[in-house]
């Protein structure tokens, strides 16, 4: 079943790099940017993620709590978090729950060879819960300002 705007976002509990357990449903009255990418430290990512970071400020001025999310575990993020200086959390997908409940786990194709990966997708959802925009063409280098459109 695919997403789409209007739709009550699934509610979900996942672990950040700290160890830490969030809970979408637990951000009710904030808005929320939950940003699916394929892999720390890769070009598209990083510059992804950086893109949010140097943006953080107006992000957050805009009422945003932002977390990204790949199927990498918490190690993995604790080293990417850190040496990008990320502002936000990153959730720790490797069971692909989250994933499977927004969809974004999906067979891809490179070079002919086809496997299972991440979708980079980004969904905003609102203060009721709600998705409110769907950004399936991400612009890796300029994302904040597809998100603040």
């Amino acid at each position: 079943m695919e997403l789409e705007v209007g739709q009550m976002a699934p509610d979900f509990e996942a672990k950040i790099e700290t160890g830490e357990t969030v809970k979408l449903s637990d951000y009710r009255g904030k808005k929320v940017v939950l940003y699916f990418y394929p892999k720390d430290n890769t070009p598209g990512c990083t510059a992804q993620a950086c893109n949010l970071r140097d943006n953080y400020e107006a992000l957050q001025k805009a009422g945003y709590v932002v977390f990204g999310v790949s199927s990498d575990a918490e190690k993995s993020h604790i080293k990417f978090k850190e040496k990008q200086e990320l502002p936000f959390s990153l959730i720790a997908d490797t069971d692909l729950k989250v994933h499977e409940a927004f969809g974004t786990w999906q067979e891809k194709s490179m070079y002919g060879r086809k496997y299972m990966g991440t979708v980079r997708t980004t969904f905003v959802i609102d203060e009721s819960g709600k998705i409110s925009e769907i950004i399936d063409k991400v612009k890796t280098k300029d994302h904040t300002a597809q998100i603040l459109n």
